[in-house]
């Protein structure tokens, strides 16, 4: 069987050594552009598109159009980590709202009939570095986890294909069971 491969879009995170190792510990190969390099349209080798975290805001809708463009035009699962499932839901319309700046551990709920929580409990415990919340899924999409500070933690595009998760799920063990369902998307 082929490995698979993951293009991992490099938002300007911090954590992209973290976020490539549990891919690469899953079993795909990374390739990783940043947001301003991505490719007009996917090639064959790729299998699914990760997007990072980000420090620039995802209200950036020209810096981010290509992005958005190969995101939504791609036929492979997407996921969006913290910034990255920002960058998807702004860009479709959702409303991002500043908060209590969270960093460390944090309870979500997640909907157990999603298939990219098969690994996980009902309530997982995730990593949160961040100070702009989702309010409300946008159009095309709804909420499949939520907690007591955000009502949108977790994404899911009403097709299956497009993933989000406010949290970084490249750090702690329920993060990685997460991007375990996840992977089977696109293997």
């Amino acid at each position: 069987m082929a490995t698979s491969r993951v293009l991992v879009v490099n938002n300007g995170t911090l954590s992209l050594p973290q976020l490539r190792k549990r891919f690469e510990d899953l079993g795909s190969e990374t390739d990783v552009v940043d947001a301003a390099s991505v490719p007009a349209r996917l090639d064959s080798r790729h299998q699914a598109i990760v997007l990072s975290g980000t420090k620039v805001r995802a209200f950036d809708g020209d810096y981010y159009k290509p992005l958005i463009d190969l995101v939504m035009g791609a036929d492979v699962p997407v996921f969006g980590i913290c910034g990255g499932m920002q960058i998807i839901a702004v860009a479709n319309g959702g409303e991002l709202k500043e908060g209590t700046q969270r960093v460390g551990g944090y309870d979500v709920r997640v909907d157990k009939e999603e298939a990219i929580f098969s690994y996980v409990k009902p309530t997982v415990t995730v990593f949160h570095r961040h100070t702009l919340y989702l309010q409300a899924a946008p159009a095309g999409f709804r909420s499949i986890g939520r907690s007591e500070h955000a009502p949108v933690e977790f994404l899911r595009s009403d097709d299956g294909r497009i993933f989000g998760s406010q949290a970084h799920l490249e750090f702690r063990s329920d993060g990685m069971d997460i991007l375990r369902g996840f992977a089977e998307t696109y293997r």
